[in-house]
């Protein structure tokens, strides 16, 4: 039981990584612009899960972890942004590569729009939770960064693969959340779930996909640009 966590991290990557050296995709090759977005990312996710728990917005359950810790984070918790990223990553790059189709601009505008409204909505209606109000705000920063002063064009690929992503999301953080794994305190979230998840979780999600996929597109433009 004790080693529940680290086999969720583990079988998370594993096919993502021996997929990588398929022949169309070629996805190892793109592993060199993967690493350094998402050591940047990692260490912003950590700190910001070092206070969570240090506030008691989460918790972790003694009998599925090692009881391997750094920064009073179980081991784990630390692979899972690692093993996470790059699943999501590798999901992205297969998706570039074998679905032409992508959305319409204005549609994606529509999309950030209402991620807008949604997190202005979520700091009005829940500002007392901190799991709420710094995953809404942290949206509400990005969001108009990308879309108005970066000007990224990748978002409506983005939203393909968030959309196809949430998928083994919803395995993965069903299982954390329903044995449960990670233990959540309802008085710093919403309250509400989608299953077992917390609504959160799925903006979450977003936040830390934006933030890897942006430095995978910059480093990987960057190297091309050279």
């Amino acid at each position: 039981m004790k080693y529940t966590y680290l086999l969720i991290n583990i079988l998370t990557v594993f096919f993502p990584v021996v997929l990588s050296f398929d022949k169309k995709v070629h996805f190892f090759k793109n592993w060199k612009f993967i690493w350094p977005g998402m050591t940047i990312t990692a260490l912003f996710f950590l700190f910001w899960d070092v206070l969570f728990t240090v506030k008691g917005v989460w918790s972790f359950n003694p009998h599925y972890i090692t009881g391997i810790t750094l920064w009073g984070l179980p081991l784990e918790e630390i692979l899972f942004f690692i093993t996470v990223p790059f699943a999501c990553i590798f999901i992205y790059a297969c998706l570039n590569y074998y679905i032409k189709w992508q959305m319409g601009n204005r549609i994606t505008r529509i999309i950030n729009s209402l991620i807008i409204m949604l997190s202005i909505s979520g700091l009005i209606f829940y500002h007392d939770r901190l799991y709420s109000i710094v995953t809404f705000g942290l949206l509400l920063v990005l969001m108009p960064l990308l879309q108005y002063v970066f000007k990224v064009r990748w978002l409506n690929r983005f939203y393909l693969a968030y959309l196809v992503a949430l998928i083994p999301f919803y395995i993965v953080n069903g299982i954390l959340t329903s044995i449960p794994v990670v233990i959540y305190n309802n008085t710093e979230n919403m309250g509400k779930r989608i299953g077992t998840i917390p609504v959160e979780d799925h903006f979450y999600l977003i936040i830390l996909l934006l933030m890897n996929i942006g430095f995978f597109e910059y480093f990987k433009t960057k190297n091309q640009l050279s």
